[in-house]
């Protein structure tokens, strides 16, 4: 499998990670833990509101894009952490039954100027529904190692 390093993220690139179904389970167990809204949690309440029914925290759905990320490209890099976020949007909601396609739009690639051992990829993460429907965008920072002498180009 291929390693990505810092040399290998273009500007203008996009790689697909993936989809996955989202199940009113997760929705509902996400929620109680770490966002009890009722919109979340209480079909009655969700019915009542301006969704019309239960929709994932916008929270869950950055977890479920931030494990795409890394089971699609992350835990195959070279990857040194995230200085941090600058936006996260979420444009519609996701319900149970959606399916989340997630893609990562490199951005700009900087190289360090002061540890040679790194550069910083700025990207913006898109998840979109079944429908092709933008639903969330998460945009920031992460630090990638430089390809090490001698190891094979990608």
């Amino acid at each position: 499998m291929k390693k990505w390093y810092f040399e290998d993220f273009v500007e203008g690139q996009e790689i697909p990670l993936g989809s996955r179904l989202v199940t009113e389970e997760e929705i509902i167990a996400f929620a109680t833990q770490f966002d009890p809204q009722p919109f979340h949690v209480d079909h009655d309440a969700a019915r009542n509101s301006i969704f019309g029914g239960v929709v994932a925290s916008g929270w869950h759905t950055c977890g479920m894009i931030m494990r795409m990320v890394v089971d699609g490209m992350l835990n195959d890099s070279s990857s040194m952490g995230s200085p941090g976020l600058d936006s996260v949007r979420w444009l519609k909601p996701v319900r149970a039954g959606d399916t989340l396609t997630v893609s990562y739009l490199t951005k700009e690639v900087r190289p360090s100027s002061s540890k040679p051992d790194r550069g910083v990829v700025v990207s913006v993460w898109k998840a979109s529904n079944q429908h092709g429907e933008l639903v969330a965008t998460v945009e920031g920072m992460g630090m990638f190692g430089r390809r090490p002498a001698g190891a094979a180009d990608a």
